[in-house]
């Protein structure tokens, strides 16, 4: 096994151990460490990680526990394969090819935050949120270009996530939005994805508007299903660019 690189783990917030265990499952989860490999000896690997052997040998057992490494006589640590309900979960992504799992996680991630940002938006918006969001939308139309109607599409969004009033939630937005806009773009590229992506605008400032946390949420679950179906059908058929 090729030493994993060791990042700081002392002057945490929480335990060694927990940093410890935490770091390893990292390894195991990203595939650097793989089923059948084998860890260093504790000497090493304590030094390389700069703890103590009673630490590593505490966070070992906890992975041990967890089934996802093994401790064997005369082989030492070795990285076990996940258990069978583990790979079933994984199955259908498995299935898919690299895009379609990256639509799927895009969508996945955007649909856990963002009708979140639109229900709290409907009940704490300010008069001054509000204008925000209708300056945003009167200087959006389908005829923008795809790089212009991208950008209003994203400013929109952080708007709503800044009327949250959740610091926590707008942080997280800011850096979801840096994920996803990448893919987010297809949906922008044809007239029909950018009128869609207006009306579907409105729809969310208007329950925002009426103070109607449910249908402000709804509504921006309809806008993540259009944009995933556009996105989709665009990279399967290409841009109407009309």
């Amino acid at each position: 096994m090729r030493a994993p690189k060791v990042p700081p783990l002392r002057g945490r917030a929480h335990s060694v151990g927990d940093a410890l265990i935490a770091y390893l499952e990292q390894l195991i989860a990203l595939g650097e460490l793989v089923a059948g490999d084998r860890l260093p000896a504790e000497r090493d690997l304590a030094d390389s990680l700069s703890v103590s052997r009673t630490s590593l040998r505490e966070a070992l057992l906890q992975l041990e526990a967890k089934h996802l490494i093994e401790r064997r006589p005369g082989r030492g640590t070795v990285v076990l394969a996940p258990p069978a309900q583990v790979e079933d979960l994984y199955a259908p992504l498995a299935d898919l090819a690299d895009a379609d799992r990256e639509l799927a996680a895009v969508a996945e991630l955007r649909t856990l935050i963002e009708p979140k940002n639109a229900e709290f938006a409907a009940s704490r918006s300010t008069r001054a949120d509000l204008f925000q969001m209708d300056d945003i939308l009167h200087a959006t139309d389908e005829n923008l270009l795809e790089a212009k109607s991208l950008e209003m599409d994203v400013q929109i969004h952080l708007t709503l996530a800044r009327a949250s009033h959740d610091p926590l939630l707008t942080a997280l937005t800011t850096v979801v939005s840096s994920w996803t806009t990448p893919v987010r773009k297809d949906s922008h590229r044809s007239r029909e994805g950018r009128r869609v992506s207006l009306a579907g605008h409105r729809e969310i400032r208007d329950a925002i508007k009426a103070r109607d946390p449910a249908t402000a949420a709804r509504a921006m679950c309809l806008r993540l299903a259009d944009v995933d179906r556009l996105i989709r059908r665009t990279r399967r058929d290409g841009a109407d660019v009309t």
